[in-house]
């Protein structure tokens, strides 16, 4: 008679603890990260870098949120930077003409709102593969960015609108707190909804949820419209905080929010997702930028090292969904 058969609990042991490394270990690993880093590189643990560090990834955290969304379904989207460039500009734009804060927030959030929803058409509904559909519309918007702008950056002097990235409550800056509110938001909505138990559904099996009674094109298109709205409320809170819309603004934008998400356990297969393993996910990608600027590491060094994040997500993904299907 085998062990499992004589004590089906110590036969099940190994397995928990399988799952409890796959769900605490990137957690546990920030941890230790962080712990090392406060011990060793000067000025890292101080109260007025941990708010920069907060700050600095405002924009990356919102927008990974919604890119959860995107990802669990089994899409991804990457016209986010020029979606964040070109409601910047706008905004800053209908700001110097109407002296309307609301009007310039509302413009901006349309045309996000926009963005999202003719990806999510053309994907949906036409069929056009998500990679091709949104590298179409990250170079259409951010040529729109460029063309509405002449090319120039436009200057933002409302103060009201200028608030949005300067005003700080409880010691806090605005976009962290609205960075916050987003990961809360969308965790509720992920767990505790039919809607995120419906995108989880989709990205599992597409086929089973239609079945089941999913109307699968119209949520996606649903999960790609929050993606522009959102991206778009980032777009707008980068230009209060730069005092300006800039049409090159956010390049390459899209890969850090993916980088964060995968990191965090979001699978690129689609039908798994964690908002807190994207929330560490975010920190990740934030921390380690943080560190190399405390360091004065070169840029071109960044950049490669974003690079190596990114191939460092993708394969621990692999690793474990091929871990899943032993």
């Amino acid at each position: 008679m085998s062990v499992s058969q004589l004590n089906p609990a110590a036969a099940a042991s190994p397995l928990i603890s399988r799952q409890w490394l796959s769900e605490y270990s990137m957690p546990l690993a920030y941890l230790v990260l962080f712990a090392v880093l406060s011990a060793t590189v000067e000025n890292f643990f101080s109260v007025t870098n941990v708010i920069g560090l907060m700050l600095s990834v405002a924009q990356i955290g919102m927008v990974a949120c919604t890119m959860m969304l995107c990802l669990a379904s089994r899409d991804f989207d990457l016209s986010v930077g020029s979606t964040i460039a070109f409601a910047g500009v706008l905004g800053a734009i209908v700001l110097e003409h109407s002296g309307s804060v609301a009007i310039a927030v509302a413009a901006g959030l349309g045309a996000g709102a926009l963005i999202g929803a003719l990806n999510g058409v053309l994907i949906a509904y036409l069929r056009v593969n998500a990679l091709i559909a949104t590298l179409a519309t990250m170079l259409m918007v951010r040529g729109l960015a460029f063309i509405v702008s002449k090319g120039q950056a436009v200057g933002i002097n409302d103060d009201s609108f200028i608030d949005f990235g300067d005003t700080r409550i409880f010691g806090l800056p605005l976009p962290v707190l609205v960075a916050g509110a987003c990961f809360v938001v969308f965790g509720i909505l992920l767990n505790q909804t039919v809607f995120g138990r419906n995108t989880l559904a989709i990205g599992g099996n597409p086929e089973a949820a239609r079945l089941a009674g999913v109307r699968v094109e119209r949520l996606r298109v649903w999960i790609f419209l929050l993606q522009g709205v959102v991206t778009a409320m980032a777009g707008l809170i980068l230009a209060s905080r730069i005092t300006s819309g800039q049409p090159n603004a956010a390049q390459g934008f899209e890969l850090d929010v993916i980088s964060a998400c995968v990191l965090g356990g979001v699978s690129l297969q689609g039908g798994k997702a964690r908002i807190f393993g994207v929330l560490i996910g975010v920190l990740i990608m934030g921390t380690v930028e943080n560190v190399m600027n405390l360091l004065d590491v070169d840029a071109f060094y960044q950049y490669l090292m974003r690079g190596l994040i990114l191939l460092v997500a993708v394969l621990l993904d692999q690793l474990k969904t091929r871990g899943e299907r032993r």
